[in-house]
């Protein structure tokens, strides 16, 4: 074991500080997920180990800042904290920094119950960096004790983490799935029709308004499967599955390159395993049952 300037690390043994098992070390100090702008930051020691440190209060590794500290709960009995910060805190001897982008630099280095802990502590982390005044007078707010609910001290305007839903919906015809490359598709992954839920609308109005945007197809018999949370920043995937009802496929060139039907066993690429586009498609692809079909929209 080794303690660096009261980061506890430990080395080469079972229970290690392994980001990959989502395991910590059984040494002092508590859980930080520090955040400089959307990138987590994680510490790698000289052998290229990289993890989430635990620090010991009072370590100048947890610099000042004018951000709360967030209580995140406890991940396997360790306390954690989540907390913003504008600079870099300062290099020790044997350590250094890394920034990671959570879209694509944790994935691979993270196991889901542990990506999910950090994506709570990042979407806290935006709020609270992003709500120190008062949108409606422009007051300084000042957060509520033993809530995530910020409150004007001048107009009593009351802020809380936002959520953002978004729909995602595999578009099914026989065995056959409806699958998208976007201008911001990464690599050669193939994913989903998504898109934002907006004001007035239900979540099976939007599945259906998204399909027909992108892709200019109808769809029928939407039904639920299960849902994400997606800390890009505060978002909430909700996964569907839809019959293809007619329609032939006409690009939304501003948003997709390629939409196209594929055979279940003749599937291209798919997103990381990890997120809810994969999920879905790796499910319908396996033949496990799918949500059973509810009763036309009357309208």
């Amino acid at each position: 074991m080794s303690t660096l300037s009261g980061v506890s690390t430990v080395s080469g043994a079972p229970g290690a500080s392994d980001i990959s098992g989502g395991i910590f070390s059984r040494d002092s100090g508590d859980v930080w997920f520090l955040f400089k702008g959307r990138h987590l930051l994680l510490l790698e020691d000289e052998s290229g180990q990289r993890f989430v440190p635990r620090i010991d209060k009072g370590s100048p590794l947890l610099p000042e800042s004018p951000f709360l500290t967030l209580p995140l709960g406890e991940f396997d009995g360790l306390p954690c904290f989540a907390l913003a910060l504008k600079e870099l805190p300062p290099e020790q001897p044997g350590l250094r920094w890394i920034e990671t982008d959570m879209r694509i630099g944790t994935w691979e280095l993270m196991k889901p119950r542990l990506y999910k802990f950090a994506g709570k502590g990042r979407q806290l982390a935006h709020w609270d960096a992003h709500s120190q005044f008062c949108p409606a007078c422009g007051a300084a707010t000042a957060r509520e004790r033993a809530s995530f609910t910020k409150t004007c001290p001048a107009c009593r305007y009351e802020q809380r983490p936002p959520i953002y839903v978004a729909i995602m919906v595999a578009v099914l015809r026989g065995d056959e799935v409806l699958l998208i490359r976007t201008h911001q598709s990464r690599g050669n992954a193939y994913g989903l029709v998504a898109g934002f839920l907006e004001p007035g609308e239900n979540l099976e109005e939007c599945v259906k308004r998204e399909v027909m945007e992108e892709t200019g197809l109808r769809v029928k018999n939407i039904r639920y499967h299960a849902s994400q949370t997606w800390p890009l920043v505060s978002n909430l995937m909700v996964g569907f599955y839809a019959d293809y009802e007619a329609g032939e496929i006409k690009l939304q060139e501003e948003e997709l390159t390629l939409a196209a039907f594929f055979h279940r066993d003749n599937l291209p690429a798919r997103p990381h395993p990890y997120s809810l586009n994969h999920q879905l498609i790796t499910w319908w692809a396996s033949g496990k049952p799918l949500p059973a079909k509810v009763t036309p929209d009357p309208r």
